[in-house]
């Protein structure tokens, strides 16, 4: 990628055009995304652009640790705060608005560009995955700390049903993309808490 702007000026512009492509590659994917749209949508010039990027490649990988860090920056610390079953039910509540405010559209920001590009860009594809192993590893130190109070089974495999609860919240986040709807999601989440809860009944 191209060298990182030294002035404020230069990195608030960098910025602008990087969030404008977040927003128009949510609403219409990697391959919906024209530069000259996200020329349009910052007020910049075909150089400008150029100057920040080498090509649309070069844009979307900005896209991906830009998403990346909405992501992470909205489930880090509601997770981080998981300690018990009241608080993984905030954090699941707090998923389910966000979806219901976006209307149902988009999907996972992240989710979304790992279907489109995994098998188009490998280091795409490396970063999206560390990008999930990132956020199923907060999961796994939610489910941690309720195993340290006694929540749930000492002998609970954090790491195998921290994967379980993102196949169901990825799931679930497609469905409501595909059907409009927050019950797909609502369901994933609560079928993958009573399964928690099954795990912490088992003697």
């Amino acid at each position: 990628m191209t060298t990182a702007p030294s002035t404020q000026k230069g990195r608030e512009t960098r910025d602008r055009i990087v969030n404008a492509a977040c927003d128009l590659v949510f609403e219409r994917g990697v391959a919906g995304l024209n530069l000259d749209d996200v020329r349009e949508a910052t007020g910049t010039s075909k150089s400008q652009l150029y100057h920040y990027f080498e090509d649309k490649s070069d844009l979307i990988k900005a896209v991906v640790d830009r998403q990346a860090e909405r992501v992470l920056g909205v489930h880090g610390p509601a997770l981080g705060a998981v300690d018990g079953w009241s608080a993984l039910r905030r954090w699941r509540n707090l998923v389910v608005r966000l979806v219901r405010a976006a209307g149902c559209h988009g999907g996972c920001p992240v989710g979304s560009l790992a279907n489109e590009l995994a098998e188009l860009d490998e280091s795409s594809r490396l970063r999206l995955s560390d990008v999930f192993a990132e956020w199923e590893g907060l999961v796994a130190a939610a489910l941690q700390r309720m195993v340290d109070r006694g929540e749930l089974r000492a002998s609970s495999d954090v790491k195998r049903l921290s994967t379980a609860a993102m196949a169901s919240l990825q799931g679930g986040l497609l469905l409501s993309k595909t059907s409009r709807s927050v019950q797909p999601l609502e369901v994933a989440l609560d079928a993958t808490i009573d399964y928690l809860r099954a795990v912490a009944a088992m003697s």
